[in-house]
């Protein structure tokens, strides 16, 4: 009986393994025929080129190397804004208008020239030196003053006192007193006046004193103990001044 079921078991199962391993075989891969039909070739499509890049650090390293151009530095002047810095002017229209060749430069708004109310006790028409404040007050009518920023002395050369203007000179030649060219003995014995010339623009003498109330091409000294005792003022002020005083006028430093 158990013979009958072993021929039985094994007609079965060998047909079903004879089927499996060839299904098996069907499933690997064909060996490559070497007849006469071509190798199929692998081709690799490279990114495009704006995407191709090289990291080499950047900078003039990655111009020369790199494969694309970089564009220039191009170096632009800081922005300048004039809105808030107020613009000189000559009050007459005749008089040379040295604003326009004057090389202009920031300023404490503070010092800049203006009409303010007065309240000392100088009549109209004079100058009244304010040397710790660095103003010149030119009293006018009204309880009014023409108020001008100034450069004054350094330590060791403020001074005070009452005076008269003696002369009005435009580009006045300069010429150091021998006290300065002691100090100084680099200095020029004589400059004629010019908009190089320390004076500057205008001159008004002070009595008989070394002393005088002149122009200035150094904007930014407005405002500071810079002088050997002269008062100075910005060009265009000073052009301002020269124009409303006359010789006579009493000054008063303080």
């Amino acid at each position: 009986m158990r013979c009958v079921e072993y021929v039985m078991l094994r007609s079965s199962v060998i047909p079903l393994l004879t089927s499996l391993l060839a299904g098996a075989a069907a499933a690997q891969p064909m060996p490559m025929q070497s007849g006469p039909y071509p190798m199929p070739r692998v081709v690799v499509v490279a990114p495009p080129q704006s995407q191709q890049r090289l990291n080499l650090g950047g900078g003039f390293v990655e111009f020369l190397f790199g494969d694309h151009q970089q564009a220039p530095v191009v170096s632009l002047p800081p922005p300048t804004d004039n809105r808030e810095r107020p613009i000189y002017a000559n009050v007459d229209p005749n008089v040379m208008p040295q604003q326009e060749t004057t090389p202009r430069f920031d300023i404490n708004p503070r010092y800049l020239r203006q009409e303010v109310e007065y309240r000392g006790e100088e009549a109209p028409g004079t100058i009244v030196i304010d040397t710790p404040n660095k103003f010149l007050y030119l009293v006018e009518s009204g309880r009014k003053a023409m108020r001008y920023g100034i450069g004054v002395g350094r330590p060791g050369f403020a001074w005070s006192g009452e005076h008269k203007i003696t002369a009005k000179k435009e580009w006045p030649d300069w010429v150091p007193p021998q006290e300065m060219l002691e100090r100084q003995p680099y200095l020029p014995h004589f400059m004629p006046g010019g908009p190089g010339n320390p004076l500057g623009a205008r001159a008004l003498y002070l009595g008989s004193t070394l002393y005088r109330i002149h122009g200035t091409t150094e904007d930014w000294t407005i405002g500071t103990n810079v002088s050997s005792g002269c008062i100075r003022l910005r060009n265009a002020d000073v052009e301002d001044l020269y124009n409303r005083v006359k010789v006579g006028t009493k000054v008063v430093v303080m």
